[in-house]
Parts: C-alpha cells; structure tokens; sequence
C-alpha cells in the first residue's frame, strides 16, 4: 500500500476535493483498492461521504489508543473501491493529549495501525489538517508521497518553504517519504493565476506538476451532491484535469522519480 498525504499549511486551497477526486480516480479509472484517512478535525471528508458520527471510532482513537484494529475504524463509502477512516472534532483533544504524550513511538502510531491492511489496498490517501500538529506528523511519518494543492492568490506559496522543510526533517525517520510535487487548483487563464505560475516555476526548488485543476462550479455542486466529479459531471474540466493529474503522479511512480 503506497500513502499519498495530500496537504498544506494554507487553507481553502481545495484540499479534501483534491484528496477525494485523486481516490475516486485511483479506484475507478485503475481499479486500485483506495483507503481514504480523514486527518483534519472539521471532518469534511467524513462528511462528504456522509460518514460524520461520535457514535463509532475513527482517526481519533486511533492515533490515542494503541492496540486499536484499524478495521474496526474503516467504513465503507458507498462508492466501489474506496474505503475512509472518518474523523470529527474528537481529534482536536487527541492531538492535544499526544502532544503531552512523550513516549517513543508516539509518532509512529499511524505507520503501525496500518499494518494490518497494507495488503487490503493499494493506495491510501490521506487528507490532513492545515497545520503541522501530532496528527499530521503521524500522517509524514506513514506516508510514501506529499502532494500539495495550491491556490493562487496573494498568499499561496505562504508555508511552502516551511512545509519542505519539515518533510526534509521527517525523512531523517523515514526515508522513504518525497514531495512529489505542487498542483495549481482552481485555476483560471488570467495574468494574476499565470504570474504565480511564473513565480512558483522560476523559485526552482518546487517540483510541479504539468496537470492544472480548472475552476468550474462544478466542484462546488460535489460538496452538495456528495459525490465525485467523475460520477457527478465527468465531462467537466476539473473532472479530467484530476484524471490527467493521477496519470502523471502514477508515471512518476511507475518511474521511481525522486522528486524532493
């Protein structure tokens, strides 16, 4: 199983529409089994795929109770090939009772629960908070890929450097982990979205993606329908461009490209 920690320390950069539409395409354009983890206390994955609940466990008790079986947590979505470990604000007092939490291995808790389900799935994508706290750490250290999704406007490579560089740190303890690259979502053909195209390709040190997220309102209409963009509007820009962006992480992939 190969995790894809789709993040950012800026929000509002589409992020959990990123992390569901790169699942749903891994399952139904190439048939991968796909574990989607919901890391972020707001819970918009979970809700999404209409998951959100107190009533069973979720990322929260996982990360804050060892011995906990990960399949006890997993739900299904309802959609073929695409598996969640929900979340919901719980998670805020986890993060802060393993904050206080000094023991060894305490940011490893999420490599070790996957464990068992390493052969139950291909992939496993997770969609984390803004913020680099335990949680988000824990996800680092189990993940194989970053992916960052960003958008462009006055302040969208605020966190970038930050960001690189605690993935630069993390992969002192696992070496496998890479950022694989930064995509543009939600963008436009305009001189303000290419002047921070320019700006991100001239930095150099960002590798990039070609495959661009085109905004549409399409994107929106998913957040009310709870469904995907392949199975709400396929025929629209948004919906393709997550297609073409999967094929090229997947060459990436097929070609052991070392990214950063």
């Amino acid at each position: 199983m190969r995790v894809i920690d789709i993040i950012n320390l800026k929000g509002g950069v589409a992020k959990t529409i990123s992390a569901i539409n790169i699942a749903h395409v891994l399952a139904a354009i190439h048939h991968k089994r796909v574990l989607m983890i919901d890391n972020d206390k707001q819970g918009n994955t979970t809700k999404f795929w209409g998951l959100h609940s107190y009533d069973r466990p979720g990322i929260a008790e996982l990360l804050t109770q060892p011995g906990l079986d990960v399949r006890r947590v997993i739900r299904p979505t309802g959609i073929a090939g695409i598996d969640l470990i929900p979340a919901n604000m719980s998670l805020l007092s986890a993060n802060s009772s393993l904050l206080i939490n000094m023991s060894r291995g305490r940011d490893y808790r999420l490599r070790r629960a996957l464990d068992p389900v390493r052969d139950a799935y291909d992939f496993c994508v997770i969609d984390n908070a803004p913020d680099i706290n335990v949680g988000v750490i824990n996800a680092l250290m189990a993940a194989d890929d970053v992916l960052v999704p960003v958008k462009i406007d006055q302040f969208a490579f605020d966190g970038l450097a930050e960001l690189i560089e605690q993935v630069d740190e993390i992969r002192e303890s696992n070496p496998s982990l890479r950022f694989a690259g930064c995509f543009f979502t939600m963008y436009q053909r305009n001189k303000a979205n290419q002047r921070g195209d320019d700006w991100l390709h001239g930095a150099g040190n960002y590798p990039i993606f070609k495959a661009r997220i085109r905004s549409t309102v399409k994107v929106t209409e998913t957040t009310y329908e709870g469904k995907p963009l392949l199975v709400h509007a396929p025929r629209s820009t948004a919906a393709q461009d997550y297609v073409s962006l999967v094929e090229e992480y997947l060459e990436q992939v097929k070609k052991g490209i070392n990214s950063t």
